[in-house]
């Protein structure tokens, strides 16, 4: 699989997946003008990462900032990940945030009661 690195910007997160090297995060603010076409390319590489995904799978989300449009496209990066926990494998979803900004932890703990994949907080 091809490796996707985008440099983030001040509307646009920085993206790593590297399924060799087992690299998968998203990080800074997602606030893009056109959320689909930015997120379009993710969500297909990870498509085919759940066809032949590794033993075990570490998604490190460790965003400052994200609006509604990119809450979307967030729920449905984590909803494909059911598929690999449902294939027998282990996925840990890292959700990274501020010990100052409950916001962003509410949102990870709101993703999880609606996924059926594991969460760890990580406070930054």
């Amino acid at each position: 699989m091809d490796v996707i690195k985008i440099a983030g910007t001040d509307d646009t997160p920085n993206v790593h997946l590297d399924k060799d090297n087992g690299i998968l995060e998203l990080s800074g603010r997602s606030l893009p003008e056109d959320v689909t076409a930015f997120y379009q390319q993710i969500l297909d590489w990870i498509d085919e990462y759940v066809k032949a995904p590794n033993d075990k799978t570490v998604f490190n989300f460790k965003l400052e900032y994200f609006n509604t449009a990119s809450s979307k496209m967030i729920l449905d990066i984590l909803l494909k990940f059911e598929a690999v926990v449902e294939g027998g494998h282990d996925v840990v979803i890292k959700w990274f945030y501020n010990e100052d900004e409950e916001d962003m932890l509410e949102a990870g703990e709101e993703y999880a009661d609606i996924v059926e994949v594991p969460f760890d907080y990580v406070v930054m």
